[in-house]
């Protein structure tokens, strides 16, 4: 019978409580010593690729990887003991301290919404060509989503393009304003420069990441035709604030809720009070259909303006549709194999063959996007119909992560009240256990050298959410609009935050190892 060891999998949250990875005891590393001692030119691989260290192994693994090591000659052994790092301390079936992972490796980018359940729905998609395009579940997902917002919902192929539709819709003169807030992704200036329109940013608060209402009115002009307010991380705006400014100034008010879509226990605020809504299916966003995004509007008239828009949107073709179903099958099997270095390798191949659709282009980073808008795919609706019926257990799931987040931290001592003489401490007082993050934020000093000695460990906490205020990092500033220096706290949240995962495969184990290893760096 196969014993076991923990290896933390990424997908622990399938059903059952899996995320165990089985061992073949006593071949689990035996096993994968034994294609590694072939004669592989490890030096070739890089430090990127190489493999941290040994965690969690039985004794007579680690004692056939010993035997293995001591039948090469003395250089040999040198060099395969210098890729792999091993750490072979006594095993206790629990964290050991100082060994990185070489599986279940913590991650932000790596497939974080599919577990055991979405990866069978995209297959059984992939099988069933006939669905990709066009048929019934796109329409439910847009009567579930009419029905929880109370609003005219709008599907396209990417929150971008909605947002594109919903500022054509939205009509005016070129070179009209639309207020948004600095620290940000680069594909919200993108779609207001493809509609015709002009960024202007607002500084942020620093307890929120949410746009600071005072600055925002200092930012209204004439020109000024909306403000879109961002709900960060899942950490709610002051919406009730933000529609008052509205109200008094004839401003239309788009509440984006990429990062949070709130379930039946709230946050309450959260959609309540815009004129318009954006979501966002993206991989790791609240829900994900891989891609995706929905415009929900409550104004009569504009709704009927973004359902023209969606209806002369044109269909993504079979091929680029394929490519997205892919994605799931992709990383799952590169996800366990990533601190190896064999599921990087996987997943650089499976970008240069074409098989993954990349997050953002080239163009859309450099600050151009293409105002050509595309349907949602009915496969892509289906997988965001799923996670969508899924989300209290999703929401909840990340309120648990959390709840126990904000309770290390302060029993460790990182929250420290901000004032004139302090600059205060990592934990921001806007986050309460109970809202269901995307992510948990700290700020902290030298956060980069933090993420570098975490990688170390194999634990990636580059986000793309770092060191940028228009995100991510090698954005053209001057295509964006953004004039360094004019938001001076999101640049000083950008160089200092800290982002901790909370996604659907994040499991409180992983959580608690990463608090362990995380509270050195920060004492």
């Amino acid at each position: 019978m196969a014993d076991r060891f923990v290896g933390d999998a990424a997908d622990a949250g399938e059903e059952g409580g899996g995320g165990d990875w089985l061992c073949q005891f006593p071949q689990c590393f035996h096993g994968l010593s034994e294609s590694l001692f072939k004669g592989a030119d490890m030096a070739s691989v890089g430090e990127d690729h190489a493999v941290k260290g040994v965690r969690r192994f039985h004794p007579q693994c680690r004692m056939n990887t010993i035997l293995r090591l001591a039948e090469l000659n003395q250089p040999a052994r040198e060099q395969h003991l210098g890729f792999l790092r091993l750490g072979f301390g006594p095993y206790d079936g629990g964290a050991e301290t100082g060994h990185a992972r070489i599986v279940g490796v913590i991650q932000y980018g790596h497939a974080p919404h599919v577990d055991g359940r979405y990866l069978r729905r995209t297959l059984t998609l992939l099988l069933q060509p006939w669905k990709w395009k066009n048929g019934t579940e796109r329409e439910k997902l847009r009567t579930k989503l009419s029905q929880r917002f109370q609003g005219e919902t709008a599907l396209f192929a990417s929150g971008r393009e909605g947002l594109v539709a919903l500022f054509r819709a939205l009509g005016g003169t070129h070179g009209d304003e639309i207020i948004v807030q600095a620290y940000t992704c680069v594909v919200v200036p993108n779609a207001i420069t493809a509609a015709g329109f002009v960024p202007v940013y607002a500084d942020v608060d620093r307890d929120t990441l949410a746009m600071d209402c005072g600055d925002v009115e200092r930012k209204i002009t004439s020109r000024t035709r909306a403000i879109l307010c961002q709900h960060t991380f899942g950490i709610p705006a002051d919406t009730e604030r933000l529609r008052q400014i509205c109200d008094q100034h004839r401003l239309l008010l788009i509440e984006d809720c990429a990062h949070v879509i709130p379930d039946a226990t709230g946050p309450a605020s959260i959609g309540k009070h815009g004129d318009g809504i954006l979501l966002s299916f993206g991989r790791d966003k609240a829900i994900s259909g891989i891609t995706g995004g929905a415009i929900l509007s409550r104004q009569p008239e504009l709704s009927a303006r973004i359902r023209k828009e969606e209806d002369a949107a044109i269909s993504l073709g079979l091929i680029r549709i394929k490519r997205l179903l892919l994605y799931p099958l992709v990383y799952t099997i590169a996800r366990p194999l990533y601190g190896l270095g064999i599921g990087k390798v996987l997943l650089v191949l499976a970008r240069r063959i074409g098989a993954l659709v990349p997050i953002l282009s080239r163009s859309e980073k450099k600050g151009r996007m293409s105002s050509t808008l595309h349907k949602l795919p009915n496969a892509c609706a289906a997988l965001a119909l799923t996670s969508l019926n899924d989300l209290q257990r999703i929401n909840d799931h990340r309120r648990s992560l959390t709840a126990f987040y904000l309770a290390e931290g302060k029993k460790r001592g990182w929250f420290i009240p901000r004032s004139a003489e302090r600059e205060g401490g990592p934990l921001l007082a806007g986050v309460t256990p109970d809202l269901p993050l995307q992510k948990f934020p700290l700020f902290v000093k030298n956060a980069d050298g933090i993420r570098a000695a975490l990688k170390k460990r194999n634990i990636h906490l580059n986000d793309g959410w770092t060191g940028c205020v228009i995100c991510p990092e090698g954005v053209d500033m001057d295509e964006a609009h953004y004039i360094p220096g004019s938001d001076p706290e999101a640049e000083a949240a950008c160089e200092k935050i800290l982002s901790l995962p909370t996604h659907p495969t994040m499991s409180r184990k992983q959580a608690e190892e990463l608090v362990e290893k995380l509270a050195p760096l920060l004492s």
